[in-house]
């Protein structure tokens, strides 16, 4: 999974993945049926974890509130030394594999279900009167998930393409305090 969230999908080319797996292409397209088929794994892998993260941070609060801002914070701390990418491997992939709608569904698919767990995050913090019932549209619990994943898509983008961890810090924060100030409409 590191190859493919490190360089993408397209720039890592066969003889990497035999490196790196210590296999030969024949024991490769056996397990897997392509590279294509790797990645795909990959895929999976990559968003069962990021699902299972953020699924224990808000199990682990009383306040769904509470644990969604923890969770973009800790976004804040996204550092290159110690990850593959600061950038969504779905989202890199959503932007490279656009020849291939196998993966492009898969993606679609996954993006989806982080944005239906923030959505029923969202869900459970009116329930529990953390956010006021609104009529308003801006505070739906669907729009307030696209809202946060349009968010975090930014901030993990910013991560790549900056060095500056104290200003990812910032945002991240700011965020955090956004989603916080859901609780007092």
């Amino acid at each position: 999974m590191a190859l493919f969230w490190d360089r993408g999908y397209h720039a890592t080319s066969m003889k990497d993945l035999e490196q790196v797996l210590d296999m030969r292409p024949g024991s490769i397209y056996a397990a897997f049926g392509s590279k294509e088929g790797l990645y795909s794994e990959a895929l999976t892998l990559y968003a069962r974890d990021m699902a299972s993260e953020f699924s224990q941070r808000v199990s682990s609060q009383s306040s769904v509130l509470n644990a969604l801002a923890s969770y973009v914070r800790e976004l804040g701390k996204l550092n290159r030394d110690k990850l593959p990418s600061c950038a969504c491997m779905l989202v890199k992939g959503l932007l490279e594999t656009g020849e291939s709608h196998t993966l492009q569904r898969q993606i679609e698919a996954s993006l989806s279900g982080m944005e239906g767990l923030f959505r029923q995050a969202f869900q459970h913090a009116i329930e529990n009167s953390e956010i006021a019932r609104s009529g308003e549209d801006r505070y739906q619990p669907e729009r307030l998930a696209r809202w946060l994943q349009f968010s975090i898509m930014g901030l993990r983008a910013y991560a790549q393409r900056s060095g500056n961890q104290r200003g990812l810090q910032a945002l991240a924060n700011d965020l955090a305090d956004d989603v916080l100030r859901l609780g007092t409409l």
